[in-house]
């Protein structure tokens, strides 16, 4: 295991690279610590398949280091940085059983057959693959075949770092939540470097202690679930992580102070003293808006049934403003009023967040 850096790092596949489009990834400074479980969040296009591909080797940056501890790696082949990688789809010998797949990456290191067994035995009752370890892998489910990618990436103790590359597409949901849930326990067991690529923002925040969202091949922001969730540090943050989105309502200043066609708003980033800015927004989730005897003047247009909760949608002028209703709260005739709670309201200037 080992602490991950990366320094000055952006990549193109230009060869030539001039206009700020010609980056695949953008400027990225990071640190990653030993044993800590990282998450690379985004849609599909934004880099982050680049930049795990650049730390494993599979990928030279154009420009920046990759360091693993006090060593510089950018120039080592993938074979010399000592990781593990499990990819999208199953990487398996189909031929083999379970268990010389497990077992095939400790033997063609030349590790003692007794050492091999031992680690075989104890990764597949991690993954539930002991009765299966004489099967041949022919035979499994497609989930069952993960698994053993996952246990292949896990065999080895002396990675510095296991990596995974959206690994749970192929998987149905059911299954996929309880692998899920496996993986974060693994993490705990084994206590190995991860990092794991993923579109899906429930695989990130429920795995990782560490999440990294990208947008457009920059890194927007880097911090833990809670921190992504109450306070975004781009728009796209809040568009992207929640179910709905952060609220983004058009927003003006009156002597420094946030105004929402005329509404006052309080929020957590004090007075700005300047606008010149391309836009100016207030961002609020909607689980921090609420029904008011006094505030903004709304017209309830919809409400949609979400389990233990309702999904309102709200109009003021031709802006929609959603909120959260717990079960049972009830819901305001068609003219109602909402208000913003202050302090997870905050203000966007192109699209980044105001202290």
């Amino acid at each position: 295991m080992a602490m991950l850096e990366l320094k000055d790092l952006r990549h193109s596949y230009v060869k030539q690279p001039e206009a700020e489009d010609d980056w695949a990834l953008k400027q990225v400074d990071m640190r990653w610590e030993d044993g800590g479980a990282y998450a690379l969040l985004g849609p599909s296009g934004c880099g982050k398949t680049t930049l795990l591909n650049i730390i494993s080797g599979l990928v030279r940056p154009t420009e920046g280091r990759v360091f693993f501890g006090e060593r510089d790696v950018t120039d080592l082949p993938t074979d010399e940085r000592n990781i593990a990688q499990v990819f999208q789809f199953p990487v398996i010998y189909d031929t083999m059983t379970v268990y010389d797949n497990l077992a095939f990456p400790l033997r063609n290191r030349g590790v003692a057959a007794p050492e091999v067994d031992s680690r075989v035995r104890e990764i597949a009752a991690m993954l539930d693959l002991t009765e299966m370890l004489a099967r041949r892998a022919s035979g499994l489910t497609a989930d069952g075949k993960q698994k053993i990618s996952l246990g292949r990436g896990l065999v080895r103790a002396d990675v510095s770092a296991i990596m995974f590359d959206e690994p749970l597409t192929v998987i149905d949901p059911h299954l996929k939540w309880l692998l899920r849930s496996k993986l974060k326990e693994l993490h705990q067991e084994v206590g190995a470097t991860m990092i794991y690529v993923t579109h899906d923002q429930t695989e990130a925040l429920t795995f990782a202690d560490q999440v990294v969202v990208m947008h457009e091949g920059r890194v927007v922001q880097f911090g833990t679930p809670v921190e992504l969730f109450e306070r975004p540090r781009h728009t796209f943050v809040g568009h992207f992580i929640g179910s709905p989105g952060m609220n983004l309502l058009p927003c003006e200043l009156d002597n420094g102070r946030p105004q929402f066609f005329g509404h006052s708003i309080e929020t957590g980033s004090g007075a700005l003293a300047t606008t010149d800015v391309a836009a100016l927004e207030i961002g609020v989730r909607p689980e921090f808006v609420s029904f008011a005897e006094e505030g903004i003047p709304v017209e309830v247009i919809k409400v949609s049934d979400a389990g233990r909760y309702s999904v309102v949608e709200t109009r003021h002028r031709d802006v929609i403003i959603k909120l959260l209703l717990q079960e049972g709260e009830r819901i305001p005739s068609e003219k109602a009023a909402v208000r913003f709670d202050p302090g997870h309201t905050w203000i966007y200037a192109d699209g980044w967040v105001q202290s």
